[in-house]
């Protein structure tokens, strides 16, 4: 069932768990998503980048999206890392259901007065806006940033007294991509606990895929070559959580699940050019990896 952001991370936040929110660029990538979070009785949030946006269409992922959402678990259509305004403006007039506006590109007063203009365009249509103060490295689809500025908590505390968003995304120390540190993996614990004593809305952590060993062997025995990627440990993940993290983002694990199952499959069927073969087992590996994210996160049975 189709639900807004703010009214499933009301829920999290009340019972201290994180919901899963998964990027979706085709249909194979929604399908193994939600049939995870069927399984495991979890709510989801599918999450539309604007690449993703221009690679499959608004209209595309919008039908695959509702269709997914019939299903009986809270299920949110969310934009991710929206910075253009006619595509906020075009998602909020389409249905998409919760909307993250990402000025943590921009000086903070500016943040702040774009962030506050997205909020009320947004509830014109009930729906939630989720913001980000702080930067987080890496890269993904067209977001780029080449150093962490870390969120401090007054700051944070401004922004959203000033902005009225439902969700903050904060910087810890994780970033974008499959090579998100260098050396030991460490979030700024102490950091997200200052800052939960300032703000009380659920807060957002980008970045936090576990890069999973066993998919990058699999990957790279199969023709990839991907070297020195590191995620942020499902223990560190867990600590976060206790400390006020209600929304976990997720987009790298499933394209490294992806490529696996494609790689093995064409590897060990080279005569097979069936594409419900070929996307099948690339959808079961997604499936199974979103599987052990939302046990990690807490959702299970919380649909």
């Amino acid at each position: 069932m189709l639900t807004t952001l703010q009214d499933i991370l009301k829920k999290a936040h009340k019972g201290n768990y994180a919901v899963g929110a998964f990027n979706i660029n085709n249909m194979e990538i929604c399908q193994a998503i939600i049939a995870a979070a069927v399984k495991q009785k979890s709510p989801v949030i599918l999450q539309t980048s604007e690449g993703a946006l221009e690679y499959a269409g608004m209209d595309y992922l919008k039908c695959i999206a509702y269709n997914a959402a019939k299903q009986n678990i809270p299920v949110c259509l969310h934009l991710d890392h929206g910075r253009d305004l006619s595509i906020i403006k075009d998602c909020i007039k389409a249905g998409w259901t919760g909307i993250m506006y990402d000025g943590s590109h921009l000086p903070f007063k500016q943040n702040i007065k774009n962030t506050k203009k997205i909020v009320q365009l947004a509830a014109t249509k009930n729906i939630g806006v989720e913001g980000e103060l702080g930067t987080i490295g890496g890269a993904e689809d067209k977001i780029t940033a080449r150093t962490i500025i870390y969120t401090e908590p007054e700051d944070a505390k401004e922004f959203v007294e000033k902005t009225g968003v439902c969700a903050l995304a904060i910087a810890i120390g994780t970033s974008h991509g499959a090579h998100k540190f260098h050396g030991t993996a460490k979030l700024d614990i102490k950091r997200l606990q200052d800052i939960k004593k300032k703000i009380k809305i659920p807060l957002v952590l980008h970045g936090a895929s576990g890069v999973p060993r066993f998919l990058v062997k699999q990957a790279n025995k199969y023709g990839a070559q991907i070297t020195g990627s590191m995620g942020v440990p499902d223990e560190q993940i867990k600590q976060a959580i206790r400390n006020g993290i209600n929304k976990i983002n997720t987009d790298t694990d499933l394209r490294l699940a992806f490529d696996a199952g494609i790689r093995k499959f064409l590897k060990e069927q080279p005569t097979d050019f069936d594409p419900r073969h070929i996307l099948g087992e690339a959808r079961t590996l997604m499936q199974q990896t979103v599987e052990h994210r939302l046990k990690l996160f807490g959702s299970r049975g919380k649909a």
